[in-house]
Order: C-alpha cells, then sequence, then structure tokens
C-alpha cells in the first residue's frame, strides 16, 4: 500500500520532502491502531487518531493538519474511499504569536555591549 502512495504522491509532483512526511503519518496511522489496515478503518477511527494527537500528543494546529491531510490523500487518492468532510475531532489550539519588542533601555544594553565588543555599524540616514 505504501509503494502505491509512492507511486500517487509522484504522479501528482510532490515534494519529496512531503512524501516522506506523509507516509509518516500513514504509519503512526496504522500502528495507533495496532496495525489494521486503512481500508478497514473509517471515519470513527480518523477521529480518533487526530484527537489523539491533539489532546495527548499536544501537537501544533499546524502539525495536526498535515496528519489530516495525509490521512485525506491515503483515503481520497490510494485507497479511492471518500471520507466525510466533517471530521468531529478534537483541534488543536493556534499558536498565539507575541512580538517581542525591547525597551529604549534594553536597546541601549546591547549598543553598549556591541561598542564595548568593537562591533561597528552604520545607520543609513537619507538625506
Amino acid at each position: 500500500m505504501l509503494d502505491q502512495v509512492k507511486v500517487k504522491l509522484k504522479l501528482k509532483h510532490y515534494s519529496h520532502k512531503t512524501e516522506i512526511s506523509y507516509i509518516s503519518w500513514m504509519k503512526r496511522f496504522i500502528l495507533f491502531h495496532n496495525k489494521k489496515h486503512p481500508k478497514d478503518m473509517g471515519k470513527k477511527e480518523f477521529e480518533a487518531f487526530l484527537t489523539h494527537l491533539a489532546v495527548n500528543r499536544k501537537v501544533s494546529a499546524s502539525t495536526q493538519n498535515q496528519a489530516f491531510n495525509a490521512l485525506l490523500f491515503l483515503y481520497r487518492k490510494v485507497l479511492q474511499i471518500d471520507i466525510d468532510d466533517d471530521i468531529q475531532a478534537v483541534r488543536a489550539k493556534k499558536g498565539r504569536y507575541l512580538p517581542s519588542v525591547m525597551t529604549r533601555d534594553e536597546v541601549m544594553v546591547v549598543v553598549n555591549i556591541l561598542l564595548t565588543h568593537n562591533v561597528f555599524f552604520s545607520v543609513y540616514h537619507p538625506q
């Protein structure tokens, strides 16, 4: 089956890294369900695996999405089994991006360190 996956991925011009990643997720899915063949599983097992990733493994949302897409590819493109789009798995939480901003005093500490270590820099001032 994994050979079929490789052939389909190559035919659809997926990158080599995507191929490696997708096959890895498919193997993890199969092992999670005690080596049961994916054609003998369905939506329930699909949801259980994705929920396990979010709840027990605490993966990021993008990691869970990658696993989801790998399994979707397996079912739709390789096994030609239509998995319902309405997957009711627990979704991983998206991380919050908090920009880091330095205060004026913190900037001066960094500049002073650079100056004391003879690291020269110039600032462009348009005229």
